[in-house]
């Protein structure tokens, strides 16, 4: 057990526990210590050299990230000597950094440049001294990244190894010739990579950034030929407010579908009614799994990373994975085939666009698999292989919406509340907790057990898998059959579930795994920051507004009832199956 140390801060007397830092004692005392390469529980390289303090008795001064406190310590943090060697480090930092601030996408948003002016560094005093020129990485669906603006930090790195261990980047090379790469510097499309964007959340800078695809979607929008949709993912309305400078854990469901609709958008449709569809198909699946001698546990396949993940790293449990495809590529084909037919439109005069939390959605979309609509009028309509067409056109971040949002000068703070269009703007509130950790989970218990009991669940919040902790887990009584279920988030602890079933030992029958910390509310592609107490109430968010639904299970969506009454016929179908459920590829070296 630690101990009490007393210590000094600038003159006054402390007592704080030791083991701790220089850096975590300032910040408990209320003191800000700079810094740009630190990032709590996950790094501390020490690189940038901004958290430098003086102690008493030590002739240098100290990195307070990599420095502990001990007994009698004395700490000073703003002397002279301590703040003209921060601006030092930091005017060599931008002496090695490009200065187009204005063409940058992370103008405004960029820590070195909120540093600078912290620091009140005005000029930099040293030659802007260039790094080896490394072209920009492209290869990537979700990201790219920018050499040039990399202040070697590592945060990326580091994010990448410990909290979703894949270990895609590194940094290679010395001195000037230092750059974050991938192996064999093949780039990041042509990587074990698998989109997360978890990178981009902790990048400093414009170093790493989505791949923006807000100039094709303005181009749709623009096109009088197209009928452009949009849907918006569960996670968004917990989070885009806070784009307009609105509280995290705001819940903004009403001003979003109003400003889509203000955007000149032909329909403004929600991908929670596809996540109602999802639980409809996946919890008839596990239900035949389990009645067949199907294969089990089965984990869920919403989550696009981790589908990449899986194909990368453990192929030997792709048969474990739901064929169910995500809401967001079921909404396209259902759009482009079943709202095709209500329109009477050719399917390719349609264009989806999708609002995602997730980076990994826009390399999802282009997944080769994700043609069904294509599939499904190929030979009425006698297309040829290069008529091919996707059944998501463009993928678009949360914050990539906002921006557009602002340029068309919508003024989100001030509008009018709307619904979204129906019909496939109609979900419940299963629909709506999709966007959180344990939120799949509990949505598929909700109707697994009334397709196997007739009946409704007596309490329809599941709280055991609710919350921020890495892995949960709950057993239920349906028809006196006990079944045990589990839910993961951040792929670390997808690796700690997965151990279990390629050993045999997987208790459990149903699965959720989500690749980001906290679920979509987490994803690479919401506002900065998401740290802990922004996702949690984020999170709480999406209960609330799970609670103040009329209709609060899948199965009761008036609408998808209506879909498969009229055109799919029934779950797990054989238009269902063309339609709605995918296969997955081994990829990589353990393939």
């Amino acid at each position: 057990m630690n101990k009490q140390v007393r210590i000094k801060i600038n003159g006054s007397d402390y007592l704080m526990y030791d083991e701790i830092t220089v850096l975590n004692a300032c910040r408990n005392a209320g003191i800000k210590i700079p810094t740009l390469c630190y990032l709590e529980g996950v790094s501390q390289r020490a690189s940038c050299g901004l958290c430098v303090v003086e102690i008493k008795g030590a002739k240098s001064l100290m990195r307070a990230c990599v420095t502990n406190i001990r007994e009698g310590i004395e700490i000073f943090t703003n002397t002279k000597r301590v703040r003209q060697a921060r601006k030092t480090n930091l005017e060599l930092l931008l002496a090695n950094h490009p200065r187009n601030c204005l063409q940058c996408n992370k103008n405004m948003k960029c820590e070195l440049q909120s540093m600078a002016d912290e620091l009140d560094v005005r000029e930099c005093n040293y030659p802007n001294i260039r790094k080896k020129k490394v072209p920009v990485d492209n290869s990537s669906h979700s990201l790219f990244r920018d050499h040039e603006k990399c202040i070697l930090c590592a945060r990326c790195v580091e994010v990448c190894s410990q909290v979703q261990t894949v270990d895609a980047i590194e940094i290679a090379g010395r001195g000037m010739d230092a750059h974050v790469t991938t192996f064999f510097d093949r780039g990041l499309g042509n990587s074990e990579c698998v989109n997360c964007g978890q990178c981009l959340l902790v990048c400093p800078t414009g170093a790493l950034m989505a791949r923006s695809e807000i100039d094709s979607v303005w181009k749709e929008i623009d096109d009088p030929d197209k009928f452009v949709i949009i849907q918006t993912a569960p996670a968004i309305r917990a989070a885009i407010g806070e784009e307009f400078g609105f509280p995290p854990g705001t819940g903004t469901t009403v001003r979003l579908a109003a400003a889509l609709r203000k955007m000149n958008f032909d329909r403004v449709f929600d991908t929670q009614f596809t996540a109602d569809l999802t639980i409809v198909e996946e919890g008839n699946e596990l239900i035949e799994r389990i009645k067949m001698g199907g294969t089990l546990p089965m984990i869920t396949s919403c989550s696009p990373g981790w589908i990449r993940f899986a194909e990368e790293f453990y192929p030997g449990v792709l048969d474990h994975i739901s064929s169910c495809k995500s809401p967001q590529q079921m909404f396209g084909a259902i759009a482009k085939t079943y709202y095709a037919r209500k329109l009477n439109m050719d399917p390719r005069k349609i264009s989806v666009i999708s609002v995602m939390p997730c980076t990994a959605k826009k390399f999802e979309a282009r997944r080769s698999e994700m043609t069904s609509a294509y599939e499904y009028w190929e030979k009425e309509l006698k297309l040829k292989e290069k008529d091919r067409f996707p059944d998501v056109d463009y993928v678009l971040t949360t914050r990539e919406m906002a921006d557009m949002i602002k340029e068309a000068g919508v003024d989100y703070a001030n509008i009018s509340g709307e619904r979204f269009d129906s019909p496939l703007g109609i979900s419940t509130g299963a629909a709506t907790i999709f966007g959180t950790t344990g939120g799949v989970m509990e949505a598929a218990v909700r109707t697994a057990y009334f397709e196997l009991t007739g009946s409704e669940l007596p309490k329809l919040d599941l709280e055991e898998v609710r919350g921020l902790k890495g892995v949960k887990q709950a057993s239920l009584d349906i028809n006196g059959k006990k079944i045990n279920v589990a839910v993961s988030h951040g792929l670390s602890n997808a690796r700690e579930i997965i151990r279990e079933i390629k050993k045999g030992k997987s208790p459990y029958h149903s699965i959720e795994i989500m690749t980001c910390p906290g679920g979509c509310i987490g994803g690479g592609g919401q506002p900065i920051p998401a740290d802990y107490e922004i996702l949690k109430k984020r999170m709480e968010a999406l209960y609330r507004e799970d609670r103040e639904m009329q209709v609060r299970q899948s199965h009761d969506n008036p609408a998808v009832k209506e879909l498969y009454e009229s055109f799919l016929d029934k779950p797990l179908g054989k238009l269902s199956h063309s339609l709605l459920h995918t296969k997955y590829t081994k990829r990589g070296i353990y393939s």
